[in-house]
């Protein structure tokens, strides 16, 4: 919340009005806790927390994903929830923010055990949601093998079908794109701030956290457009291939984390790269060492603390856009900013994640599936108009280049109308 109001002082100056609605915004609307009691395979009886925050849905129904992890609590939904909603607004679709999710951790679950969870989750939730009401989606620990158990729970409950999640299969409503939708996003974003500078990927050594869904199709677009990816990373710890990561070792990486659901460290021993594991902090601080161009973190939130921002700075990093959710400290990005280089923030340039499933919405409600090809195409148009909106709106209020300040500004603008208007202050 600091990171957002520090950066609206030149819009309450402008608008005094809309000093209510701050104070409304930073609240939410309504926040559900619930247990979800679920047994293992053994026959042994888990009780889990479950949760939803709805945050704001003066623009849009309540948009937002689900996360499946020991560290989730109520804090860290709000602060999601809240960034949620300005991400949501900057993508232009008429989407609210909301976050939810538990501390259930599905690593190491067999398939019965996360379908008995996620069924036992969503008899809770399923009352909360629906298709103009609240549309959750995946996020950490809820992949593809989640939603569906969800989204089958959710039809025998609700006795209908509807596009109430998205990150849906194929099969039954979902949009293609929408894995690669984040990590594509991310990328599309970085290359319109680039261009800004004359800069681009094309030969540029590109350092990525993470090694998901968002961090393996960030590769896959850097690799698009001229890039060479050379790290990558997942809670064990890091590896750094300084051959780069290319399109073979890419699909080896999506096999061992989509398939076989290894870990990183097995790249390394396949590859012979060097590998380095992750100390008891969450430390990465080697993979941000590392002499690269341009910086994505797509891991989670935190991951890049002032020190570790320095260390880029150092090695000459000219750019970092944020493909997680606040990955970088307050500290880091007060780093970057002193030092110029390019930053992009996570409600800016993640949107893309939210940004298609919203277009999955779309579709589920025209009963219709959009092809590869024209997804594809309305993601990138989104990206480069909130590059637009961003850049141009800082530069509108006197911050020109500050991309957080645009961000929260351009996003904050569009609900606080919405707000005063429906008398929501």
């Amino acid at each position: 919340m600091e990171e957002v109001l520090d950066s609206l002082g030149p819009v309450i100056e402008a608008h005094p009005d809309y000093l209510p609605v701050v104070k409304s915004i930073v609240e939410p609307e309504r926040i559900i806790q619930f247990r979800v009691p679920w047994y293992d395979d053994e026959g042994n009886l888990h009780v889990n927390r479950g949760f939803r925050i709805q945050m704001n849905g003066a623009i849009g129904p309540y948009k937002g994903g689900l996360r499946f992890h020991p560290s989730v609590n109520q804090s860290i939904l709000k602060f999601l929830a809240f960034e949620q909603v300005f991400k949501n607004s900057l993508t232009g679709l008429p989407m609210g923010g909301g976050k939810g999710g538990s501390d259930f951790n599905p690593k190491g679950r067999s398939d019965s055990e996360v379908r008995r969870f996620c069924q036992s989750f969503m008899m809770e939730l399923w009352r909360h949601i629906g298709a103009n009401l609240d549309v959750p989606a995946g996020d950490i620990g809820v992949g593809g093998r989640e939603i569906g158990f969800l989204f089958g729970m959710y039809r025998k409950l609700a006795n209908e079908f509807t596009g109430v999640l998205t990150g849906k299969g194929l099969s039954y409503g979902g949009s293609l794109i929408r894995p690669e939708a984040t990590g594509y996003g991310t990328v599309y974003f970085a290359r319109e701030m680039l261009a800004t500078r004359d800069k681009s990927f094309e030969g540029a050594k590109v350092a990525i956290s993470g090694s998901g869904n968002v961090a393996q199709f960030a590769v896959e677009k850097v690799l698009d457009l001229g890039g060479k990816p050379v790290t990558l990373s997942d809670s064990s710890g890091f590896i750094h291939d300084s051959n780069g990561i290319d399109r073979e070792k890419l699909a080896w990486v999506m096999d061992l984390k989509n398939v076989r659901r290894g870990r990183i460290k097995e790249y390394a021993e396949h590859f012979g790269c060097d590998y380095t594991e992750s100390q008891p902090e969450p430390n990465l601080n080697g993979l941000w060492g590392a002499d690269v161009d341009i910086a994505l973190p797509c891991a989670t939130q935190n991951e890049i603390n002032g020190e570790e921002a320095k260390m880029l700075v150092d090695n000459g990093c000219i750019a970092v856009a944020e493909g997680a959710n606040m990955p970088c400290t307050p500290e880091a990005v007060e780093c970057f900013h002193e030092n110029g280089l390019l930053f992009a923030p996570g409600k800016a340039s993640n949107a893309g994640g939210v940004a298609t499933s919203g277009l999955e919405m779309s579709q589920n409600s025209l009963r219709l599936n959009w092809t590869r090809e024209e997804v594809d195409r309305r993601l990138e148009e989104i990206m480069v108009n909130i590059h637009r909106n961003a850049a141009d709106t800082a530069a509108k209020y006197g911050m020109e280049g500050n991309y957080v300040a645009g961000a929260n500004i351009a996003g904050f603008l569009k609900v606080a109308e919405a707000m005063e208007a429906q008398g929501l202050i």
